[in-house]
């Protein structure tokens, strides 16, 4: 008892300080998360094996651009044009690239947190569920827009070179910009929500990658064999939950009727149709990702 009551405590100071710099808030912690998303999805910061499939990719998006540049460089100064690719038919092409981009990159962006176990630690703080799913999905989006806009635009420079006038020729297809843009932002974002939202729900890699790449080749699959196979105007309905969407959205955008062998033609529906349902697959997939991110526990 004695010895109890002589008992002293001693404090010891270890160091520890409290954050005395500037917050940033949320604003600051969305730039945050967006930056190191967009960072990762190039594998910058990482080591150089993680650079070389998304880096080749990429490069594969931009040749039939850069092939339509050279062609320019080669033919200007001669009265004559030369249009090897249309904007409307290279989504067609960029879009198995998209989607191994995506397949590659989804699942370092949530699925790594959740294989850490670090998501506990995010939204225990200032980080929300949803400013979490957005930043995200707003990376990968800007991602994939590498892809899709760059090599638009640099086209639509080809193929101005081409006509031996890149100032006339702008003027001239001006009205090309608008679905250029659109049809970037629209391709890229329903792929990137899709994928993410796979990831978010296996987060082990293989598995989703695999998941991501098997989900895009079955619904184009299923869709084609089913326009071939059963009544159109019932089979018609399936297009929409399939990458034939994309081009029907993006056919509408550019105003261009697809071609008599395109099971578009078949399906005949609206174009708008194309696009709402596009517009409904980003929202509907957005919504499952913030409902697995919300299930995660602090």
């Amino acid at each position: 008892m004695s010895d109890e009551g002589n008992a002293s405590s001693s404090i010891y100071d270890l160091g520890y300080r409290h954050y005395e710099g500037v917050r940033v808030g949320r604003r600051g912690t969305l730039l945050t998360l967006y930056t190191h998303g967009l960072r990762s999805c190039f594998g910058l910061g990482r080591r150089a094996t993680s650079k070389i499939f998304p880096w080749a990719l990429a490069i594969f998006a931009f040749v039939p651009a850069i092939i339509q540049l050279g062609v320019g460089a080669v033919v200007s100064g001669f009265d004559q044009k030369i249009e090897l690719f249309k904007h409307e038919d290279y989504f067609t092409y960029v879009r198995i690239i998209l989607v191994l981009f995506c397949a590659a990159v989804a699942s370092e962006l949530v699925g790594k947190d959740q294989r850490n176990r670090t998501l506990s630690l995010y939204f225990s703080r200032a980080v929300s569920r949803f400013d979490y799913a957005f930043a995200k999905l707003a990376a990968l989006t800007s991602a994939m827009l590498v892809l899709t806009l760059g090599p638009q635009l640099l086209l639509f420079i080809g193929n101005g070179m081409a006509a031996d006038d890149l100032g006339g020729y702008t003027s001239d297809n001006w009205d090309l910009v608008f679905p250029i843009v659109a049809g970037s932002f629209l391709v890229s974002a329903v792929i990137a929500s899709v994928g993410l939202c796979i990831a978010s729900y296996l987060p082990r890699r293989a598995y989703s990658t695999a998941a991501i790449v098997g989900t895009f080749i079955l619904t184009l699959s299923i869709a084609h064999i089913l326009m071939n196979s059963i009544d159109p105007a019932v089979a018609r309905f399936f297009l929409l939950g399939s990458p034939v969407a994309w081009e029907g959205a993006i056919l509408w955008l550019f105003r261009v009727d697809p071609d008599a062998r395109n099971v578009l033609t078949d399906a005949d529906l609206a174009g708008w149709v194309y696009l709402l349902a596009v517009l409904v697959t980003i929202a509907a997939t957005f919504a499952l990702t913030l409902r697995r991110f919300g299930r995660v526990s602090t």
